[in-house]
């Protein structure tokens, strides 16, 4: 009988999707290569994105409270910060989730292995390897996932490539405090740090080029703009950069708002896909204006047997949505047949307060032609919030009008992130806002939010009890 041969399984990058699909297709028989050029695996989320940025954004967080603190009885006091004990700790950690949830994995899974060195295409099953020395080796695979994420996109301003500017990977680890710290950008890693840096003690600016978060529902940048400058943070709406200069200690801004000094400027635009040197043209893989592979809802390419995952492919930027898009090709490569699913993906930004969108927006919604209805709830209802004394932010549910179904939800909140998880669990099993109110939520927790919204399709909340059924 002849024996099967081991399929072998080709991965470009080591981040997230990449160890998510070499798990799934080692489970699934195949002998699997994974290929990195960089120092280091384990790819953005660990090493210089998620983990980082969230004990960067919760110390801030904590110096915050010590500042100014709502308790009658505790004392505010300025922090005691050293940035560079703060970026030691953060590097500490970072190395120790790199070896627990990447090298560990690696060294104990037989079927896995690992090649130094930047990979391109030859043809749809040959990559060519390229070492830091320059020696090149060919390597031949069954199916091969494109895992290479994505780095920052920083705009073509007069002046700027000669300059000392930051991008998120500098902000989270430098060692020193700026007096005052310029962000040209409006989205969640400009935001996230903005907001981090005005806790530990910098002043900020933030250059929007349109308004805060422009691309979500209104309300979420309204309000989130009028809490950035409640505290102390500047917001220049519809502010572009004409010009950037560096005199060997400050920043000189020139934008059509006025001129503008810092000591630091964060450049933080967005992020674009690691695809231009991978010679995909050479295969013929499709790619969208943006440099994104263009995948299909099994994550294969264009082109059979070539898969995509992660910040790389056209799908949203999220850690967890790279890491289930690499478990699915993996299973896909190995005879599976699974899909990824986007209409019910959380996400979180993680300022104070939270965002937390999931589902539709009305606008969205309308735009689609579905007629809707939406409640807005403000935190100040909410029974923990008033505990807290934290009562920043709302709660707003989308629902489809002739079925009552609830489509979406759009959270500004403390802890809105741990919150947003039930209202995408209601969307997924299709529960009407009627159902939703009628579930029972702990007294006193953020989340019994939801069921105060919910109620207020049909009464007004201000006329319950506590913990009203």
């Amino acid at each position: 009988m002849k024996t099967k041969k081991q399929q072998h399984v080709a991965i470009i990058g080591s981040g997230s999707s990449a160890f998510a699909c070499a798990i799934k297709a080692a489970e699934g028989g195949a002998k699997v290569t994974i290929i990195e050029g960089a120092q280091v695996i384990g790819g953005c989320c660990v090493n210089v994105g998620c983990v980082p940025s969230k004990i960067l954004i919760r110390a801030a967080q904590l110096a915050q409270q010590q500042r100014s603190n709502p308790f009658a009885g505790l004392e505010n006091h300025t922090p005691n910060l050293s940035r560079a004990s703060l970026a030691q700790q953060q590097t500490a950690l970072v190395e120790q989730l790199r070896v627990a949830k990447y090298q560990t994995i690696l060294e104990a899974n037989p079927a896995l292995s690992l090649i130094k060195g930047y990979a391109t295409f030859k043809d749809a099953n040959t990559l060519t390897i390229t070492n830091t020395e320059g020696f090149e080796q060919q390597l031949h695979a069954d199916k091969i996932l494109i895992s290479t994420g994505s780095k920052p996109t920083i705009p073509t301003i007069d002046g700027l490539v000669d300059t000392p500017y930051w991008t998120s990977t500098e902000a989270l680890f430098d060692n020193k405090l700026p007096k005052h710290l310029a962000v040209i950008g409006s989205s969640v890693v400009a935001l996230e740090i903005a907001q981090a840096y005005r806790r530990l003690g910098s002043d900020v600016t933030i250059l929007a080029r349109h308004t805060l978060l422009y691309r979500e529902d209104p309300l979420l940048s309204k309000k989130l703009t009028q809490y950035c400058e409640k505290e102390g943070i500047r917001v220049l709406n519809n502010t572009q950069v004409a010009h950037v200069h560096h005199d060997g200690e400050l920043f000189q801004l020139e934008t059509d708002s006025g001129s503008l000094t810092c000591d630091q400027l964060l450049i933080s635009t967005g992020r674009h896909a690691n695809t231009a040197k991978l010679n995909l043209a050479a295969v013929g893989i499709k790619t969208n204006q943006h440099g994104q592979i263009i995948v299909n809802d099994h994550m294969e390419s264009s082109i059979t047997g070539i898969y995509a995952a992660g910040d790389c492919a056209n799908m949203p930027q999220f850690v967890y949505v790279a890491a289930a898009a690499g478990s699915r090709a993996g299973i896909n490569m190995t005879g599976g047949h699974a899909q990824l699913d986007l209409s019910t993906m959380p996400a979180v930004i993680f300022t104070d307060p939270q965002v937390a969108t999931v589902g539709l927006s009305d606008a969205q919604a309308s735009r689609l032609g579905i007629e809707t209805d939406y409640r807005v709830l403000d935190m100040e209802n909410v029974p923990r919030a008033l505990a807290n004394f934290e009562t920043d932010g709302f709660i707003k549910l989308v629902v489809e009008k002739t079925t009552g179904r609830l489509i979406g939800a759009q959270i500004l909140a403390h802890e809105g992130g741990e919150i947003i998880q039930s209202a995408a669990l209601a969307i997924h099993h299709r529960m009407t806002v009627t159902t939703l109110a009628e579930q029972l939520f702990p007294y006193l927790t953020m989340v019994e939010g939801l069921k105060l919204c919910a109620q207020t399709f049909t009464k007004d909340v201000k006329e319950l009890s506590c913990c009203a059924g």
